[in-house]
């Protein structure tokens, strides 16, 4: 009796580390969905700002922030996977972009991640607080007020992308740390 509630116990056991990696990596997808698509909402209202001739500094933080947003956005989309068994290597692109892209590895997307991350956390925070002790310094923007226009995404994803990327499974699969 004791060695079947030891296998199940394994099995429950081995089981959780996968379910774990499993809700790491969703959570990794869904940033990387859920930031271009922020980088474009913020890019457009930066566009408009600027059209419309918005004399304040406001598009121009908005349009950082849509910088940053898609900077970012490049951790979670280069994230390790597996390779498929019937994988066929693409010939080599001679777009600078492409060839760029294959040659950043999952590290290195990670420590460019991770530096933006950082701060853009340090611009919301600073420019969310100055917006309310002194809001006519800033005008409009997508950090004003913690990024309230955008339903306070703008506070909550890079505090969620930095906790992903710092997750010790993350960073076992970007193999920033080994054990």
């Amino acid at each position: 009796m004791s060695k079947q509630t030891h296998n199940s116990n394994e099995q429950a056991d081995g089981a959780r580390p996968n379910a774990l990696a499993g809700l790491i990596f969703a959570a990794g997808s869904i940033l990387a969905v859920s930031y271009p698509v922020l980088a474009l909402s913020t890019g457009v209202r930066a566009i408009y700002q600027i059209v419309e001739g918005d004399p304040s500094n406001s598009p121009w933080l908005t349009l950082l922030g849509a910088s940053f947003y898609t900077i970012a956005t490049i951790g979670f989309v280069k994230q390790p996977r597996p390779i498929p068994k019937n994988y066929k290597p693409k010939a080599p692109s001679q777009f600078f972009l492409a060839r760029w892209w294959r040659a950043l590895t999952p590290a290195q997307a990670w420590k460019v991640s991770m530096g933006v991350l950082v701060i853009e956390t340090v611009i919301t925070i600073l420019v969310g607080t100055l917006s309310y002790t002194n809001p006519d310094v800033f005008g409009r923007n997508v950090w004003q007020f913690f990024g309230k226009d955008y339903g306070y995404f703008p506070l909550v994803q890079p505090l969620l992308g930095l906790a992903w990327l710092l997750h010790p499974q993350t960073l076992r699969n970007y193999a920033i740390r080994r054990s």
